[in-house]
């Protein structure tokens, strides 16, 4: 099926799926441009530093194609796709833990023959991916969300940012439902605390 650009984005999620896995390069394409925020912003929430979102999100696009053909209902795509960013994402965690703690060298400005590295500055202006993210009240929201322990964080990103239900939580977390409620629960509460000021 060869359809125009415009027929993808009016096709349904299921579809552009079951046409992914039929080897359809424009359904993938569309697939990955509607997802790629969801992703971004998910990472975002989950990670309390930002350093490696951007390779996260790409890394999680990549495995969702691969991993494509495999997929055997359609229709459970978004939890899938869920299961994989939570894979890396705590992947990401145990590498971090890991990965001894790194120390800051300075540059002596004086001496132009110095063998001391340049120190990299991190580009903080806002890149197109990030957009969403942008307005005083989602940074906030952003701020607050990244001081939860990931035991309340993991299940409300989930719930709020990704629209899973409870039981997919439970699944995707490997605990059970009673307790993502709970922890959902807490962690509104924590929120709404953190940010009555602003609200």
């Amino acid at each position: 099926m060869n359809l125009g650009k415009s027929q993808y984005k009016k096709m349904r999620l299921d579809e552009l799926v079951i046409d992914s896995q039929k080897g359809d390069y424009k359904a993938l394409e569309e697939l990955i441009r509607r997802e790629q925020k969801n992703v971004f912003a998910t990472f975002t929430y989950l990670n309390r530093k930002n350093d490696n979102v951007y390779d996260l999100t790409q890394e999680a696009l990549l495995k969702m194609a691969k991993g494509l053909p495999n997929l055997k209902n359609p229709k459970m795509f978004k939890s899938w796709l869920n299961q994989i960013v939570m894979n890396l994402f705590y992947d990401n965690l145990r590498k971090l833990n890991r990965v001894p703690p790194m120390l800051s060298l300075e540059v002596d400005e004086s001496n132009p023959y110095s063998t001391n590295p340049q120190i990299s500055v991190p580009d903080k202006r806002c890149k197109p991916l990030e957009k969403c993210l942008s307005n005083e009240l989602d940074s906030l929201i952003k701020r607050e969300m990244q001081q939860l322990p990931d035991y309340f964080r993991v299940p409300i990103v989930l719930r709020e940012l990704q629209g899973l239900s409870y039981d997919e939580i439970a699944q995707i977390t490997k605990t059970n439902v009673g307790t993502v409620k709970s922890r959902i629960s807490r962690a509104r509460s924590r929120l709404q605390d953190g940010l009555k000021n602003y609200i």
